[in-house]
């Protein structure tokens, strides 16, 4: 027992010795780092001092090299501007220049430039919910397509004399919107989107051609109305379409009327004789039992009941009927054939 206190105690006395040693060791290594520092910076004075000529030129170099790395890292002094962009150059707040495309210098400090794209661009409008004459609301949805034109005045007023012009636009064409929509029924607004559409070009054009921006297009995309009404409108399209439909058809069969007439208004005794016989011997093929006669006819039997007095008239019908009505007579008169039986052969 008593050698593992003896153990122990020698233990914690080396680990105590050890901590004390290792940092008198590092207060010496330390004094000694300093004490080379101070003589570096001794020497670096004694050597000024005897070159002051020479470091005096290095430092002011140094210093102006510090001075220009700062320069080009906090600001764009050479812009590399693409075919459609241009940049408005501002001097002292002044501006003084259009730059682009290509290379493009800027003084650091005394010049900024703010860049301008002359791509068309496209402006999506948002959805504007508009009140007719009619008390009906409807959603318009609208989009424009706009540049700014190439002339460097015209990318000067873009940026000089507003100060967001897609904005502008945009809110211009909604309130443009809102009026004109307003003004008129729904059963105008949805028959008139293309005159909306060039009135509201128009108007915004007077506006945008001070800022040196050019209008390509305003559309009216979508136009939403109530489900109610659009079924309404639906069914009211489709009574008009049947009602053209059974115009087309009455007219249709007015035509046709007319050239059956004309037809037989050219048509000679003759002609209408030969029809008269032709429809006789088709009737006298079928099985009917009756038989429809021409009015002539009709009128010849009366004139042989009545004792008609124009018996010219009588002879010439009857010449004239007389052929088909012994046809159908004949045939009329002649047995069907049966067909034969045959006979059954007898088992013996």
């Amino acid at each position: 027992m008593q050698l593992w206190y003896l153990i122990n105690y020698a233990g914690i006395k080396g680990v105590f010795l050890s901590k004390r040693l290792g940092k008198v060791e590092s207060y010496k290594l330390k004094e000694l780092i300093f004490v080379l520092i101070i003589l570096i910076l001794l020497l670096s004075a004694a050597a000024i001092f005897i070159f002051r000529e020479i470091v005096q030129i290095y430092i002011l170099v140094g210093f102006f090299a510090l001075f220009v790395i700062i320069l080009i890292s906090r600001y764009d002094f050479l812009l590399t501007l693409k075919e459609y962009e241009r940049a408005v150059v501002f001097r002292f707040g002044r501006a003084s220049r259009v730059g682009g495309p290509g290379w493009t210098f800027i003084i650091p400090v005394i010049e900024s430039a703010k860049l301008v794209d002359l791509r068309t661009q496209t402006l999506d409008v948002k959805p504007q919910e508009v009140i007719t004459v009619d008390k009906v609301v409807v959603t318009i949805d609208a989009v424009i397509y706009m540049f700014v034109k190439k002339e460097n005045d015209a990318v000067m007023k873009s940026v000089l004399e507003i100060d967001d012009y897609r904005k502008g636009a945009e809110q211009f064409v909604v309130s443009s919107i809102r009026d004109a929509a307003g003004a008129l029924t729904l059963s105008e607004l949805i028959s008139s989107v293309e005159k909306l559409n060039k009135e509201v070009k128009e108007k915004l054009e007077q506006i945008t051609n001070s800022w040196g921006v050019s209008i390509e297009a305003v559309e009216i995309q979508n136009l939403t109305v109530p489900k109610q009404i659009s079924d309404a409108f639906s069914e009211q399209k489709a009574a008009e379409q049947k009602k053209l439909a059974r115009g087309e058809l009455a007219l249709a069969h007015g035509l046709e009327i007319d050239a059956v007439r004309e037809a037989a208004e050219k048509l000679s005794d003759k002609a209408l004789s030969y029809y008269y016989i032709r429809a006789l011997e088709r009737l006298g093929r079928g099985k009917s039992t009756k038989y429809l006669f021409p009015m002539e006819l009709t009128q010849l039997a009366s004139s042989l009941a009545g004792g008609h007095k124009n018996n010219a008239n009588v002879e010439e019908l009857f010449k004239k009927y007389a052929p088909a009505v012994k046809r159908i007579l004949s045939e009329k008169k002649r047995p069907a054939r049966r067909p034969a039986k045959k006979k059954a052969k007898r088992r013996k």
